[in-house]
């Protein structure tokens, strides 16, 4: 009682729209301290998340802008509610639905339904979304199981309670063609939407919904194109939609709304495994509970409030992004073909699936992000992850880059889900097929496969330059005439780059597997980035087809062969080898010399190229020589541990992650790409002062040690994969000046080098750092 008490005073201390996100500092909870907001005057489509769970099929939440992938979802500067949406995932939108109060026509209410809101009105939590329309004076209240979406409208006014279903238009980065709706009952109502083709998704992909309402319908009205219908039970159609009239009531109106990507029966059998009661407050607990429970898997105390706010909205959107798309009785929808076909997941004894089917952005840049948090400390959503990809192998021939749908849209470049895999299956994840894995990933690193593929080319295969890459060692920039005109980013050395660390990757399944010429074919072209270092400038450089270098050259123009980011950035991506890197520059303190300057440069402008993805191309922030607000540049501050000089990565890493990743404010969060969680686990990575130059795709592999913000941090480690139950770093004399590890001990004992092995952390036990405001360069 005096706990709720004190919780009483502490909320009626700050205003309601605040109350929410300061919890009291001694009994916060981390689904407590997670600042949604975060960035979202900068969204894109599947940035922001409320009313979902961790990976969850329904990611539920208003959209204020809906044009385009990019620019669109929930934009904290726009003023209007356009509409609540159930899927906001990699090139797919789903049903879009907004309750009303009015008694305009259809006719023009079809075009003119949007609704002003507040934000001071709006309560957001992971899993909970609530805000009031203020046009209709309806408050809404938002919440969602893994399937499900369920609505809660109290409206003011007695009349006149209706939900407007918009099937069609442009919502996110997907047209919408095709829609039905149909009535099933007198409280119930199901159908599809049709997300047609993209240029990054090439087939039409269907979601499938049944919505149940707890109150009966009193009658619909529907539109399809011009034409509008009165009292209907059905509508079908392109640029269609529907008006639900419900009886009306005082009590809230609540909606169920499943979602499937096979069929309206699956949708239903969604909603009727996972939401078989109408309880609103316990599925929002309920979702909280989930969220929290996810949340602390890393623990933290000590630093500053802000900090740890921050922390857990890293670890967030970590955990989001990428969606589920098979349900609850394990069939999914396959449209690796031409032809769509449902396919069913293997059932464990207890009828559950033994995996979940996903949606996915490229794994680009994803080895110093998620391949090694996820392994870390979410191993089975890491297992889960690979076997979906394999899914996708056996479906359609090749493990995917960026699946969408279960169609393939061979996002970026390269064969980015290589690291991810073999990192899995170092690091004792090992659940899955490794010899199918193997296969797959053998095909993909060949013409025939992914590395062949530019970014969206969808039907031919010679935009990824691999018969150059295997007869020359490189590839060239710009392709000749006659290949590239297939895909997008076709940067040569920036992909002789990143084909030569996923050989190494693959190498290392090779040798562990025992397939010894494998692995020195891959081990060989895992020094293919060699070939487009250009001594005579000291960076890496286009190379012309006959072998010449590109002339002029400029090392700081914007995609001068290399993917979203420039020469001067793209050099330093040799994570596998550094020693070879430092040889071609002439050696280690010359490297480490570089790597600083370069640091001291990016510094002028904040470490990043402006404070959005879209600056990045501008003349004003496009010549910087490190941006830590797009994937190319993740791992440059650990470069300096591999290269002999451990104080400089912690020296450099504390001051990037005090810039770029510590405001909790809608303008500024990680000022470039977060690209489903990529951004939120390098960020939670370096607060906690563990990383991994090469995602850890080597036996045993190691983690550099950074500077953590924190006093405790303590990692719960999963008991089905690993023989610890924690592993805790202790930091002592921590502070905003003391950024330097003086001293490491490691289970009571001292410790000279700055890493640890994988084994040693999944073993259990605890680090114990001390900080100090100066170097100890005796440590490496």
């Amino acid at each position: 009682m005096k706990k709720d008490f004190k919780c009483m005073v502490a909320l009626l201390a700050v205003t309601l729209s605040l109350c929410w996100q300061t919890p009291s500092f001694a009994n916060q909870q981390p689904v407590d301290l997670v600042y949604p907001f975060a960035d979202t005057a900068n969204s894109r489509w599947f940035f922001f998340d409320s009313a979902s769970l961790p990976f969850g099929m329904v990611n539920l939440n208003p959209d204020t802008e809906t044009g385009g992938a990019w620019g669109s979802g929930y934009r904290y500067n726009s003023s209007e509610v356009k509409g609540f949406s159930h899927v906001h995932a990699w090139q797919l939108a789903g049903l879009s639905v907004m309750p009303v109060s009015t008694k305009l026509p259809i006719t023009q209410l079809k075009s003119d339904y949007y609704s002003a809101f507040n934000h001071n009105d709006e309560i957001v939590k992971p899993g909970f979304h609530q805000l009031q329309l203020s046009r209709y004076n309806i408050d809404v209240k938002l919440t969602a199981t893994t399937r499900v979406g369920f609505h809660s409208y109290q409206f003011a006014n007695s009349e006149n309670q209706q939900v407007l279903f918009n099937l069609g238009g442009q919502l996110g980065p997907s047209h919408l063609g095709h829609a039905e709706a149909h009535k099933v009952s007198q409280t119930s109502i199901n159908g599809y939407i049709t997300n047609l083709p993209t240029y990054r998704r090439s087939r039409p992909t269907k979601v499938f919904f049944h919505v149940e309402f707890s109150r009966p319908i009193e009658d619909m009205d529907s539109w399809r194109g011009e034409h509008h219908f009165e009292k209907v039970d059905f509508i079908n159609g392109i640029d269609a939609g529907l008006l639900v009239n419900i009886s009306p009531s005082k009590q809230p109106l609540l909606m169920k709304v499943g979602i499937s990507y096979v069929s309206e029966e699956n949708a239903k059998s969604n909603i009727d495994i996972e939401l078989p009661h109408w309880e609103f407050d316990k599925v929002k607990e309920d979702a909280f509970a989930i969220w929290n429970q996810q949340l602390s898997k890393i623990s933290v105390s000590g630093g500053t409030r802000q900090q740890q706010r921050r922390f857990y909205t890293d670890l967030w959107h970590a955990l989001q992004g990428r969606r589920i798309i098979s349900d609850a009785n394990g069939q999914y929808m396959d449209q690796t073909s031409s032809t769509p076909r449902v396919k069913q997941i293997p059932l464990l004894d207890s009828g559950e699936p033994l995996f979940n089917h996903y949606n996915s952005d490229s794994f680009w840049g994803a080895q110093w992000t998620i391949s090694t948090l996820w392994p870390l400390a979410y191993p089975k959503i890491a297992s889960e992850m690979t076997n979906s990809l394999l899914n996708y192998y056996k479906d359609g021939g090749m493990i995917a880059r960026g699946p969408s749908g279960g169609n393939y849209t061979y996002v970026m470049t390269g064969a980015s889900s290589t690291p991810f895999i073999v990192s899995n299956y170092m690091k004792g994840i090992q659940d899955f097929d490794v010899e199918l894995a193997y296969e797959g990933l053998k095909k993909n690193h060949s013409t025939a496969g992914m590395m062949a593929k530019a970014g969206y080319e969808h039907y031919t295969n010679t935009g990824g330059g691999m018969r150059f890459y295997e007869n020359d060692g490189y590839v060239p920039f710009p392709l000749p005439t006659g290949e590239s005109m297939y895909g997008n980013h076709k940067r040569g050395p920036g992909m002789t780059l990143e084909y030569a660390f996923q050989d190494h990757a693959l190498a290392q399944l090779a040798g562990a597997l025992g397939y010894n010429d494998d692995y020195e074919m891959y081990a060989k072209r895992s020094k293919n980035y060699r070939h487009v270092f250009d001594a005579s400038s000291g960076y890496m450089r286009p190379r012309n087809p006959d072998g010449s270098w590109q002339t002029p050259f400029d090392p700081f123009q914007y995609e001068n062969g290399f993917v979203e980011s420039n020469p001067a950035q793209g050099t330093w991506n040799v994570a596998h080898d550094i020693d070879g890197l430092a040889s071609l520059m002439g050696g280690k303190t010359t490297l480490i010399e570089r790597l600083d300057n370069a640091f001291n440069e990016a510094e002028k402008q904040g470490f990043t190229a402006g404070n959005a993805h879209a600056d990045e191309a501008k003349d004003e922030y496009r010549r910087i020589p490190i941006n830590y607000g797009n994937q190319p540049s993740m791992q440059t501050a650990f470069i300096f541990s591999a290269a002999g000089a451990p104080w400089k990565t912690q020296y450099w890493s504390r001051k990037v992650v005090n810039k770029v990743y510590s405001d909790l404010s809608p303008q500024r969060g990680y000022s470039g790409d977060e690209d489903q969680g990529l951004m939120g686990s390098l960020a939670v990575l370096m607060k906690i002062g563990l990383f991994q130059l090469t995602g850890g795709v080597e036996k045993d592999p190691i983690y550099y040690i950074g500077s953590p913000l924190f006093d405790t941090i303590t990692i719960t480690l999963d008991d089905h994969y690993y023989t610890g139950k924690t592993f805790t770093i202790r930091t002592r004399n921590n502070s905003a000046d003391n950024v330097y590890v003086s001293v490491i001990t490691l289970n009571g004992k001292p410790l000279t080098r700055t890493y640890l092995l994988h084994s040693e952390i999944v073993n259990g036990g605890t680090l114990v750092l001390d900080m100090s405001d100066r170097p100890n360069k005796q440590l490496h």
